[in-house]
């Protein structure tokens, strides 16, 4: 299905990890079917995504994350056990600014928001100038994993504290209809994700290595659920638990044209080595959308 007249769409793009790559396929899917994004709006993953769109990268950014490995991820973690994250996240964000370089989000070609939350002043906060890739950073931090982004006299993490999808800063935009993706949704259908085989024994024996070093932080996955959650998993589990929650408040309280609702069970928000099959996803995903909504 192609759209015959090109409709204008305010695209808002939620937080969910490794789930966000999803975003990807639906962008990807959006242009094929002839609508034009005026507009981004996103949250942690969502931002990143949505800023890489916006500046002309996300090809660059999808070619890197589909030909990392497991331990390609591994090797870009920088733990720093610090007083305020465990990772720091300068090895990721090197990368990323490669691609995007010194872009400032008032010379987009489109109007971006990334929404952050300001520890300080406990508010949520929407950064629509200044250095774009400092904006991603400031969105992306989720508490106690990355470090915060300091911005003046602000000290911001994850927009997706306060705001998991963030509709508002799209409100006033001048177009035919908001689209929001939705990465913590719970759903029905069960949607079955097979990765490459890689090396078990090395993945094992990084996991045995790491548990060891660990111990009780980390969550520990066995096949039919989890073995103990640890200190990571309860965090996980309490902030996932708690996105699920806002985002309903929020999409009832702007509610969107269209809503694509990824499964919040698709993939572990860390599971970064999936980025090929979260995109497929993505991609099925908009386009049975698309479908229902517009025929």
């Amino acid at each position: 299905m192609i759209v015959n007249d090109k409709k204008s769409v305010s695209l808002v793009l939620g937080s969910g990890g490794a789930r966000g790559y999803a975003h990807i396929g639906i962008i990807e899917v959006l242009l094929e079917q002839g609508f034009e994004i005026k507009s981004i709006s996103g949250t942690s993953m969502g931002a990143l995504i949505g800023a890489l769109y916006a500046c002309g990268k996300l090809d660059d950014y999808k070619k890197w994350v589909l030909a990392l490995k497991f331990f390609d991820i591994a090797k870009l973690l920088d733990f720093s056990f610090g007083k305020d994250g465990f990772i720091q996240g300068e090895k990721v964000f090197r990368t990323i600014e490669k691609m995007i370089g010194d872009v400032i989000i008032e010379d987009l070609p489109i109007p971006f928001t990334a929404v952050a939350t300001d520890l300080v002043r406990q508010k949520e906060v929407w950064i629509q100038k200044g250095r774009l890739l400092d904006a991603v950073r400031a969105s992306v931090a989720i508490p106690t994993i990355f470090t915060p982004k300091k911005f003046g006299n602000r000290y911001l993490v994850d927009g997706s504290v306060l705001n998991p999808i963030p509709i508002a800063p799209t409100i006033s935009d001048d177009t035919d209809m908001t689209i929001a993706v939705n990465l913590n949704a719970v759903v029905s259908k069960k949607y079955e994700i097979k990765t490459a085989k890689q090396s078990s024994k090395k993945v094992s024996n990084f996991y045995e290595k790491i548990e060891k070093k660990f111990g009780n932080l980390i969550l520990k996955k066995e096949k039919d659920g989890f073995d103990h959650l640890g200190i990571f998993g309860v965090m996980i589990r309490s902030v996932e638990t708690m996105q699920k929650i806002i985002t309903e408040y929020k999409i009832a309280g702007y509610s969107p044209d269209i809503i694509m609702n990824i499964p919040c069970n698709a993939c572990e928000f860390y599971e970064f080595d999936k980025a090929k099959e979260m995109i497929k996803m993505g991609r099925d995903i908009a386009n049975k959308k698309l479908i229902r909504n517009l025929v």
